[in-house]
């Protein structure tokens, strides 16, 4: 019965609350592995300080473990994926916007075993970006069983996604707003209560397993001037959106750099993650807090204990790691490495401003927590729910104008100098023109032999204009979608397009049909008109 007419409004819900432990068991278990995998392979006791660890191990050690985790990342992603990349929260976004909810199984399954290799091995990425797209298997999974259609499919995967942030950062409202902010795209009242449901049982199985803790703790010293001092946070907030665009613009170059230099030196698609491997190795020697998630290096700048020249050299240090582990197709996302550069860069802020005004100025560690906050949210494209994340990680809500003001500022300027946000620039990339609004992604959807009539057709114009028309060009293939369709249409004012077999416009077309300028605009309009009437239910 569900499957012919829908899931009933309680029905959604309870199927929320299922999605939602499912997910939140899966975000336990992959934090749980990588955590038995790091005991296992650097021999420590305390994963969460493994950078501790690290310096006391043998350097060989310490640089072969992740050369030969890229060495089996290249394997699994060279046979169970078509392009050796690594999927992550730009996949959901895009499933989100274009697939009615659904990610792709096969190649999100050996992405999150790649993942699990990378972070285990010494990978300088972050686990939630795995996680996302692994939940996001889980919602698309249940939305094929329940032949649901695209707003059920869609809320489905925000209840999933909603899950596994809260689940990872023991942060349910942030995660309810994260699934509505960066993955949806939209604040729709209709999926605010079963992406509630999904995010507080993500919560709830956290601190089953984990107990009632924050990430982040802490030390109660020092006070915030708000009126004197929040010019400065003003000014960290346009640091940080700087310091964002840099860690996000070196990931692409670095991507850029080696797929020039694997093309130029001949190397298989399998090497160019062992050879990362090797690099990060040789990095970690040297620094090895960049090894793994960066969690204890997080914490040591959110509670003070490093100096200003290590905050500085740290942060230099992480966004090169970062932009190798990612650029050389490693797994891992790119959250936890915001947390800890923006950590570090407040840090660093934070030390020259209270050096500079001893008098006014609050604690470092407050500007670390706003330069955390800040260096995230810019990078995601989530203010919102960044900053509900760091309160709800750190327990400390008494810093909350700071935090705001810096996130707020960061978004605002990052926004302008990237595709909004990290995951959008990656699909912007792609040719996948999310950041523009569903008045440009709409159009990608539609293909031209869905809209098209025949040469036969009553509506058609007549033979004698139809060759004319491909005389002067205008003709698509059926396999174009409306994306390339409508720009023809507006430079040459037809009212029709021809559509001819794409092999053969180069000799004889075998024209197919025609596509007229009123059925594209029809099929577009009625595309936005359901957009917006899901996002405003």
């Amino acid at each position: 019965m569900i499957r012919q007419q829908g899931p009933s409004k309680v029905q959604f819900w309870f199927i929320a609350l299922v999605v939602g432990i499912a997910s939140g068991y899966a975000a336990v278990a992959f934090m749980l592995s990588i955590e038995w995998l790091q005991t296992h392979l650097y021999g420590t006791d305390d994963p969460r300080r493994l950078h501790s660890f690290a310096r006391t191990m043998p350097w060989f050690r310490v640089l072969i473990l992740p050369a030969i985790g890229g060495l089996i990342v290249g394997w699994l992603l060279t046979r169970f994926t078509p392009d050796a990349r690594v999927r992550g929260p730009a996949e959901v976004i895009q499933a989100s916007a274009m697939k009615e909810g659904r990610v792709e199984r096969r190649a999100g399954l050996a992405s999150v075993a790649a993942s699990l290799i990378t972070l285990s091995a010494g990978g300088s990425s972050g686990r939630e970006g795995p996680v996302v797209h692994m939940v996001g298997m889980i919602a698309g999974w249940v939305s094929n069983r329940l032949n649901a259609d695209g707003i059920t499919g869609r809320d489905l995967l925000g209840c999933a996604v909603a899950a596994g942030v809260a689940t990872s950062f023991n942060a349910p409202l942030a995660g309810a707003l994260f699934a509505m902010e960066v993955v949806l795209r939209h604040f729709a009242v209709h999926a605010f209560a079963p992406i509630t449901i999904a995010a507080v049982s993500g919560a709830v199985i956290s601190r089953i397993h984990f107990g009632d803790r924050t990430e982040f703790a802490l030390p109660q010293e020092g006070a915030l001037a708000f009126y004197l001092e929040l010019p400065a946070f003003l000014l960290l907030g346009i640091v940080a959106a700087f310091v964002a665009v840099a860690l996000m613009r070196s990931v692409f170059v670095a991507e850029d750099v080696a797929t020039r230099w694997q093309a130029r030196l001949g190397l298989p698609p399998m090497l160019r993650p062992a050879v990362a491997g090797l690099m990060l190795g040789i990095t970690a020697i040297f620094f090895p807090h960049i090894i793994g998630v960066g969690y204890e290096t997080t914490s040591a700048a959110l509670s003070g204990h490093l100096t200003l020249a290590d905050a500085i050299i740290f942060t230099v240090v992480k966004v090169a790691a970062t932009s190798i582990t990612m650029g050389g197709r490693m797994g891992g996302g790119i959250f936890s490495p915001a947390l800890m550069v923006g950590a570090l860069t407040g840090l660093a802020f934070g030390g020259m401003a209270t050096a500079f005004l001893p008098d006014i100025s609050g604690s470092e560690t407050l500007y670390a927590l706003a330069g955390m906050g800040a260096v995230a949210g810019a990078v995601l494209g989530a203010p919102i729910s960044t900053t509900l994340i760091v309160f709800e990680m750190t327990g400390d809500w008494q810093t909350g104008i700071a935090v705001m003001t810096a996130v707020s500022v960061a978004s605002a300027l990052s926004g302008r100098l990237v595709s909004r946000s990290f995951f959008l620039t990656q699909l912007e990339r792609r040719d996948i023109h999310l950041a523009d609004g569903p008045q440009r992604y709409l159009l990608a959807m539609f293909k031209v032999s869905a809209v098209m009539k025949s040469p036969e057709h009553a509506k058609a114009p007549s033979e004698d204009r139809v060759r004319r028309a491909l005389n002067e060009g205008l003709f698509v293939s059926p396999g174009d979608t409306l994306e390339a369709a409508m720009p023809l249409f507006e430079t040459s004012g037809a009212d029709f397009l021809v559509v001819v077999r794409a092999e053969d416009k180069a000799e004889t077309p075998d024209i197919v049909g025609v596509i007229l300028h009123i059925d594209a605009l029809r099929a577009f309009n009625r595309a936005l008109a359901a957009t917006a009437k899901e996002e405003h239910s």
